[in-house]
């Protein structure tokens, strides 16, 4: 199951797509979304309905942390042990992470590498040395903690 970010901001549209192609190759054709918006209480929120509509589920996918927090609240709240009952995987690997319990297992970017390709391509365009739009893609890491 999936707790993308909002679907009308492009970070959210490709965590879902990324998501969604990931699924696929991995032989799992559907899986549920409930639409968040990148906040506790959206993760929060999305989890109820989750359950609502799949009280068997075994596994989340937040589109970040704040939101991965916000679904093991619920989880606690109904009674789900986390990981026991229900994986929860966040996205980002940011503080709340470390100071969620359990500690969330997410999905680093590399941003520092991200930020230093983002400068160096600006200076390029500004050095007039690149004039053509570029698109970099950058491998996540997967952090291994205690909530899957």
């Amino acid at each position: 199951r999936a707790a993308p970010g909002p679907l009308d901001l492009p970070a959210g549209q490709e965590r879902l797509a990324g998501f969604r192609d990931g699924m696929e190759r991995g032989g799992i054709p559907y899986v549920p979304i409930a639409e968040g918006g990148f906040t506790l209480d959206s993760g929060a929120r999305a989890m109820a309905r989750l359950l609502g509509e799949h009280p068997d589920i075994d596994a989340v996918f937040a589109a970040n942390d704040l939101m991965a927090q916000g679904v093991c609240q619920v989880l606690r709240e109904q009674g789900r042990r986390v990981p026991e009952d229900v994986a929860v995987v966040g996205f980002d690997d940011s503080s709340v992470a470390v100071t969620c319990t359990p500690q969330l297992t997410t999905v680093r970017q590399p941003v520092e590498e991200m930020a230093a390709k983002m400068a160096q391509l600006l200076q390029e365009c500004v050095e007039g040395t690149r004039t053509e739009p570029t698109s970099v893609i950058f491998e996540p890491e997967l952090v291994v903690r205690q909530s899957a």
